[in-house]
């Protein structure tokens, strides 16, 4: 009986009615999704590039004995160390190392270890590096190991 009542109107929007709020629901839930799925890609992302960051960092600050032990043996003139030091630095330099060994430049506590000082001179403007003792570090803006210094002023 009730099946063979005409389908009126009113059925049919409250159907319509029914399948579009369904349909909104749906299409809620899915930009919910992608949205919860870029953050989650943006991340991952984030995350994979601080790893491969630090793990290169990681490479560099356990090559920096190694660098050291180039410079010290060029000093003392021992032949052919010169450009394999100067390769292994300039693929560091390219990876992101960056040298901390300017003669002259103001000092700075956060790039410079004050381990020798001599008088500055009159009218100098603050406290200058003078001498370089042992090479610094950073990686990609990162100090990795201060600078040893000797500072003027």
């Amino acid at each position: 009986a009730a099946a063979d009542a005409p389908v009126t109107v009113e059925d049919l929007v409250a159907a319509l009615e029914a399948v579009t709020a369904e349909r909104d629901q749906h299409l809620a839930d899915l930009q919910r999704v992608s949205a919860e799925f870029q953050n989650f890609r943006k991340q991952t992302e984030k995350r994979n590039s601080d790893f491969a960051a630090q793990a290169g960092s990681r490479v560099a600050e356990a090559l920096l004995p190694v660098l050291d032990a180039c410079d010290a043996a060029a000093q003392q003139g021992v032949e052919g160390v010169e450009p394999i030091a100067g390769q292994l630095r300039g693929e560091l330099e390219r990876a992101g190392l960056q040298v901390i060994a300017e003669v002259d430049a103001p000092f700075d506590p956060n790039l410079h270890e004050a381990a020798m000082s001599e008088p500055g001179d009159d009218g100098q403007d603050g406290p200058i590096v003078a001498q370089v003792l042992r090479t610094g570090y950073a990686w990609n803006g990162r100090v990795l190991r201060a600078a040893m210094v000797k500072v003027k002023g």
